[in-house]
């Protein structure tokens, strides 16, 4: 147990029960004025004229007595506030001794108070308002809506150029027609060889709905046999092909004696069984795919 000095004399009983009761805490709780100070933010100076009676603690300084020494802070404030009455009689309204009540520790010893808040925070508590804020706060708000502006016209603009793409695509027939260079590269080779025969070939009227039709105009050129679909020499072809090296090699394979059914550019199940019988009269692997050598057999 502590030994403390008697309380003064002169001391109203109310604000003696307060201190005798303090007193009791700071003893149980074990704790030097000093390490009181550090856990309650009051300076042991301020401790020691609180528990000697010289002057009166106030009401927050309580509480934290209360919370370090663990007991309810209720009965404490009620002494606390009977004491304030008492201790306000005496010593008169407002005196400049009093002070010392509310005085918060400023000894190096007691934490450091809470970080103050940032001063635009504060300015705008007050009802004031930084201009430096206000200047930010234009412009974010310039360039989010910046932001918004060109992402706007950015999905129209794609959105435009999508439905113009939409609305002028070509047909898909026009895709499958024969190329410009293999019409041009027929027709400049055409004044050195004589005559071609010149047949269409009419597929039926479904197969003419589904796709292009080809026309065969057969002629030799350097040695070869050409029809004006394609000049390839090594494409490989094979059963769901289509397209103009197809209705090329069904033109030849018509050249060559052997029906290959509609000339339509599809690789169909009649156009591989007129492969393989060329392909056995020739003596060739028969496979029903047109390769290399297929070719080869096809334009000599």
């Amino acid at each position: 147990m502590s030994r403390w000095a008697a309380l003064p004399a002169e001391l109203d009983p109310r604000v003696r029960q307060l201190v005798v009761r303090l007193r009791r805490l700071k003893d149980h709780s074990g704790l030097s004025l000093r390490r009181l100070g550090a856990r309650t933010g009051y300076s042991p100076k301020s401790w020691e004229r609180y528990l000697g009676g010289r002057s009166l603690p106030p009401r927050e300084a309580v509480e934290a007595l209360a919370g370090v020494g663990g007991e309810d802070p209720t009965r404490l404030l009620a002494l606390h506030e009977i004491a304030e009455e008492a201790w306000g009689k005496r010593r008169g309204n407002g005196t400049a001794a009093d002070a010392d009540v509310s005085e918060p520790t400023s000894d190096a010893s007691a934490p450091e108070p809470p970080a103050t808040a940032p001063e635009i925070l504060s300015a705008e508590v007050n009802g004031e308002r930084s201009p430096g804020g206000s200047l930010r706060v234009a412009l974010v708000a310039g360039t989010v809506a910046l932001v918004l502006a060109v992402s706007t016209a950015v999905l129209l603009a794609v959105r435009l150029s999508g439905d113009a793409g939409e609305g002028t695509a070509p047909p898909l027939s026009a895709a499958a027609e024969p190329t410009a260079s293999d019409t041009s590269d027929t027709s400049s080779t055409s004044s050195t060889s004589s005559a071609p025969a010149t047949t269409t070939a009419r597929p039926p009227a479904s197969a003419a709905r589904s796709a292009p039709s080809y026309t065969c105009r057969v002629e030799r050129i350097d040695g070869r046999w050409y029809t004006g679909n394609s000049r390839t020499q090594g494409a490989i072809l094979a059963e769901g092909h289509a397209g103009p090296e197809v209705a090329e090699a069904q033109c030849l394979l018509r050249r060559a004696g052997i029906p290959p059914g509609a000339v339509d550019g599809i690789f169909g199940p009649v156009t591989e069984r007129a492969v393989r019988q060329l392909q056995k009269r020739a003596g060739l692997v028969v496979d029903g795919v047109i390769g290399p050598h297929t070719w080869k057999v096809l334009r000599r």
